[in-house]
């Protein structure tokens, strides 16, 4: 059991005489799982790679690796080890990226992952309000599921997330704040869309169609599938199913019969550029809110807190809009 005065014995341990090569040694090894390939990869030889793993070793003072005939795996301490040398490359990596930035006269480059249901406007909007003193803070945008987002948040492959907030998601070393809600919309082919809209609807009238969804285990697919649950009526199986809103959109415009829900402002969007249309029914529910998510360990750098706050406006901004839009649908029935 490690005690208060281990851990300060091993952090001046690793200060003293952790070095480059044994991060770079650490990768190799959860990369390629043999130290013979990994003395290939690092063009030295197996017994120099095996007393680098076993100055390692004595340094943590523990196995970090249990050695087998299938290869090299890695302890409980291992994974630990492991996951802290990729933040610690990937830290170097970023700041590599942000020396170039200031070389080329901006202010950094930050690397934010998004969910797919955000509108285009709102990401621009944020971006375009991030200039200190005259220069561009640099986005890299990476797409993906939230709970996926996040473990690359925890591996310190992004700065921040912006995604949606969950009771599965696991929120260990991060911190979160609500930037706003998503109501839900319908969206369907037009002429679908027409019909529907003169009449009240119901669930099973909605399950027969052809649906077009997210991906599973997502917070909306699994709250669309919770509110037909609660309806007495199996939730349809989608006859496609994809993160990519505009795809979603093409497909509907090409099927008379298909239908998806999707947020508002995703809906206005698609409904302007795919040939969708919006049907005038309102659920009376509201999806998981878009969350901003960061580390709470390390220090936010002054481009990544600007970001956030211009986030901040930008969702106000677009929250302020919406409200202007006046008249509320029917209920769903």
């Amino acid at each position: 059991m490690f005690t208060s005065s281990s851990n300060s014995a091993l952090a001046r341990r690793l200060a003293a005489r952790l070095r480059m090569k044994h991060l770079l040694l650490l990768q190799a090894i959860g990369e390629h799982g043999s130290l013979t390939r990994v003395a290939q990869h690092m063009a030295t030889s197996q017994p120099a790679v095996t007393q680098a793993l076993a100055d390692l070793e004595e340094l943590f003072g523990a196995p970090l690796f249990i050695r087998s005939a299938r290869g090299m795996a890695p302890t409980p301490l291992g994974e630990l080890v492991l996951a802290r040398a990729s933040a610690m490359l990937t830290d170097l990596d970023h700041w590599a990226q942000d020396c170039a930035a200031a070389g080329t006269g901006r202010a950094a480059h930050l690397h934010v992952g998004v969910i797919p249901f955000l509108p285009g406007r709102l990401l621009a909007a944020a971006i375009a309000r991030t200039r200190p003193q005259g220069k561009r803070i640099t986005v890299s945008l990476h797409e993906g599921t939230s709970d996926h987002l996040l473990e690359r948040l925890r591996a310190h492959e992004l700065d921040c997330v912006v995604g949606r907030t969950s009771a599965i998601l696991d929120m260990h070393g991060l911190r979160h704040e609500v930037l706003y809600e998503q109501v839900p919309r319908l969206i369907a082919h037009r002429r679908l869309a027409a019909r529907l809209s003169r009449r009240p609807l119901a669930w099973q009238e909605l399950a027969e169609l052809d649906w077009i969804l997210g991906a599973r285990q997502t917070p909306m697919r699994e709250q669309v599938t919770d509110f037909f649950l609660r309806a007495g009526v199996p939730p349809p199986a989608p006859i496609v199913e994809s993160l990519s809103a505009k795809l979603i959109g093409e497909l509907i415009a090409a099927n008379e019969r298909a239908i998806s829900i999707v947020p508002a402002d995703i809906a206005d969007e698609l409904a302007r550029i795919a040939g969708v249309d919006i049907v005038q029914h309102h659920f009376g529910w509201t999806l998981p809110p878009i969350t901003l998510f960061e580390r709470t360990s390390g220090a936010q750098s002054a481009e990544q807190a600007l970001f956030a706050q211009a986030l901040r406006q930008a969702c106000a901004a677009l929250m302020a809009s919406s409200r202007q839009v006046g008249g509320e649908p029917a209920d769903l029935q």
